[in-house]
């Protein structure tokens, strides 16, 4: 049964070329990455949001999220043009990641039961690690992509698989909690030390950088004009967001908007519904169905990606921040067990379909030498809105109503910058042309 549920799972992940382009192996490693994560989830599940008072609880999250921040803060603008330049060791960061979290469950598995300070600083680094891999693997799927399958339905497999890899580990780590609170952990560190393996197994076009350029996500020239020669020191270009078109900065700022909302909803809800559970839910009862939501909805917007992804990226990813946008005022203004599950339910369509039109958008408007490049950099800047975020929804009172509401106003600004340059861009049919460097 083993043998043939492995070569049904080879299949389809080897599927349209993705067997031999390499992307199937990429598929599988992202599986067990998500796989690993979820079972750190249910572990930790008990004791940092159950067995330490909400007060205390929230006081070492906060701390330790604002100090995780502030390097991830300052390595946000540095990532991108380290992957520039050090363009050939992406299966070892890729293995480094995965290494690192395994040291780090192991070692977790010691201290879990009693829910120690030491927890809050390991499991905080588990997420800095997985949100590094993160950065990375967005980086390697243009370079693994088959000539039968487009950017966003790879990015969309990719997804799909992990997301399935996290509902069984979610039944999984169950089962291991029951044995003890530490052997979820302990099964993370087995998964994570395979994965380690396993990323030293990609194709070696993972490290292969020919023909590639950087991307200067924004530049302005300065001195000549009009074909003039300007002075040397002068010519240098200044970084900034727009040499990749207006259209791909357009989706980046409302898909950072939209990581933001996600990261505030996963700390704000995890400690307002443990301390405050809405319709007179259990805490455990009400943050299932959260979950529940929000899985469905991320599961919902990759299936729908593929079909979406030829209608207008803008228009699509400017929905999705006005759903959102939506679906937060409405949790606000009518804040009860309906509305919270359907924010989060709405939250994870809007993330996953919006970064599929980011996607989509940089594939078409960044020219094919740049991409990479392209991909690294936005992605770094997505992984700091989803951090930012966090920090906010711990750091408000755990106010149902207000939290809310604060979010609403957040995404709500970003939605009428968004609609603004909509109008001025407009839907563009053709690929623009950004400079390079």
């Amino acid at each position: 049964m083993v043998h043939g549920t492995g070569r049904r799972i080879r299949k389809a992940t080897s599927a349209e070329g993705a067997g031999e382009s390499g992307l199937a192996k990429l598929i599988e490693l992202h599986a067990l990455n998500s796989f690993g994560d979820m079972l750190i989830t249910v572990a930790l599940a008990s004791t940092i949001f159950f067995s330490v008072p909400t007060g205390e609880a929230r006081g070492r999250v906060s701390l330790y999220l604002l100090i995780t921040m502030a390097p991830f803060a300052l390595l946000a603008p540095v990532i991108g043009p380290l992957l520039d330049r050090l363009p050939h060791g992406r299966r070892a960061a890729m293995a480094m990641s995965m290494l690192a979290r395994a040291v780090l469950a192991w070692t977790m598995a010691g201290v879990v039961t009693g829910g120690g300070l030491a927890l809050y600083p390991e499991a905080l680094g588990v997420l800095v690690a997985s949100k590094a891999y993160g950065v990375v693997r967005s980086v390697v799927v243009p370079r693994l992509l088959p000539s039968r399958l487009s950017l966003v339905k790879a990015n969309s497999r990719v997804t799909l698989a992990g997301l399935l890899a996290t509902g069984v580990a979610a039944g999984v780590g169950g089962l291991l909690h029951l044995i003890g609170p530490g052997w979820p952990l302990r099964g993370a560190f087995l998964v994570f030390v395979i994965g380690t393996l396993m990323a030293f197994h990609l194709p070696h076009a993972v490290d292969s950088a020919k023909g590639e350029q950087r991307a200067l996500l924004h530049a302005e020239m300065h001195g000549g004009v009009h074909g003039e020669r300007a002075p040397e020191d002068a010519r240098a270009p200044k970084a900034s967001l727009r040499t990749v078109g207006p259209s791909v900065i357009l989706a980046l700022r409302a898909m950072s908007a939209l990581r933001w909302l996600v990261g505030f909803l996963v700390m704000f809800l995890a400690f307002l519904l443990r301390d405050e559970p809405i319709g007179g839910l259990r805490p455990t009862l009400a943050l299932g169905l959260v979950a529940l939501a929000a899985g469905t909805g991320n599961a919902l917007g990759s299936v729908l990606g593929s079909w979406l992804r030829t209608r207008g990226p803008e228009a699509t990813v400017t929905a999705m921040l006005l759903l959102a946008t939506g679906a937060t005022a409405a949790a606000a203004l009518w804040y009860g067990v309906v509305t919270v599950v359907l924010v989060a339910g709405v939250a994870g369509v809007a993330a996953s379909l919006g970064k599929l039109s980011l996607d989509a958008l940089i594939q078409r408007d960044v020219p094919e030498a740049v991409r990479t490049s392209a991909f690294a950099r936005s992605e770094t800047l997505l992984q700091l809105s989803w951090v930012a975020g966090g920090a906010v929804g711990i750091l408000l009172p755990l106010n149902g109503v207000l939290g809310l509401s604060v979010a609403a106003g957040v995404v709500g600004l970003m939605l009428l910058w968004t609609v603004r340059t909509l109008f001025r861009v407009g839907l563009r049919r053709r690929p623009t042309a950004p400079r390079v460097a």
